[in-house]
């Protein structure tokens, strides 16, 4: 008998997302304080976060059936439940996305839009009309497309001499030192980008494209592979202000901006701002000295 054939048979899509259900709701779960939220105190409690009693009561759910649903049960959860839940856990948007997709549940707010695939000569025309402001054109899963030079000089990497299939920003964070080093306030990058592609990943759950991208993340960091299977935090893309460091320039910061091409699932065009003199002196730096 083959090695293959002795491992125990491979989850389906609708299992692993029922698994993924019940660990973030674990997840979500421990996070919460139970006095903030003004539940009387009831003996000692042996975990963190609240208990599984408390959220079916906030929920108005079945013990036993909200313990099946977190134990990745095949309970099939209705919209309405599904809401209650979301609220007694106190999910954000992204968080409650997250929820209804991994239930098999289809959000309110997402119509099906389609994907902007390919950058037209228009689109590049845009990204070098943005110069000295660093800009990409980036996938939901986080390829980078298309880019200008700003962009490549502010992160020390030539993408014409990158194999297509290593332009991705999570995987140069895990691979490319130099690109590792432009990014200042290191201890949270990581951690944001899992939470990033799980919450972009539950849409895409059995995809062999996404699959191989996660596997190949996993492969490249053990980091990487260890937040994935331990945290099951969720975030949405959003504006914020980025610190970057130079060798020649020291650390910056920009405001960071998306615009996407569709309400959701589509490309975006990502462009870096300077918000004060030291990114302005930055990014004309830059523009001169590459």
């Amino acid at each position: 008998m083959s090695l293959m054939s002795e491992r125990a048979p491979l989850l389906s899509v609708q299992d692993e997302n029922r698994k993924q259900l019940g660990a973030f709701l674990r997840s979500r779960r421990e996070s919460l304080d139970p006095q903030r939220l003004g539940l009387p105190r009831s003996g000692r409690r042996r975990t963190p976060g609240l208990r599984r009693e408390e959220v079916a009561l906030l929920a108005d759910v079945g013990v036993t059936w909200y313990t099946w649903l977190e134990q990745g049960r095949d309970v099939n959860p209705s919209a309405s439940v599904m809401q209650a839940i979301a609220s007694a856990l106190e999910c954000s948007a992204t968080e409650t996305r997250h929820l209804f997709l991994l239930a098999g549940l289809t959000p309110a707010e997402t119509p099906s839009v389609p994907q902007c695939e390919g950058i037209s000569v228009g689109a590049r025309k845009m990204l070098d009309s943005l110069l000295p402001q660093p800009a990409s054109i980036q996938k939901p899963n986080f390829d980078i497309v298309a880019w200008n030079e700003a962009f490549s000089r502010m992160m020390g990497v030539d993408f014409h001499q990158l194999p297509e299939d290593e332009r991705n920003c999570i995987y140069l964070y895990l691979t490319n030192p130099t690109w590792r080093s432009r990014i200042g306030r290191k201890e949270s990058v990581l951690p944001t980008f899992v939470a990033y592609f799980r919450a972009a990943m539950a849409e895409h759950r059995g995809d062999p494209l996404w699959e191989a991208k996660l596997a190949r993340f996993c492969a490249v960091s053990e980091e990487f592979a260890s937040l994935w299977h331990k945290h099951y935090d969720v975030r949405g893309v959003e504006n914020q202000l980025k610190t970057f460091t130079h060798p020649e320039l020291g650390e910056f910061s920009l405001q960071q901006m998306y615009w996407f091409s569709a309400p959701r699932n589509g490309s975006r065009l990502l462009v870096y701002l300077p918000i004060d003199e030291q990114g302005e002196k930055a990014l004309a730096w830059l523009a001169e000295h590459g």
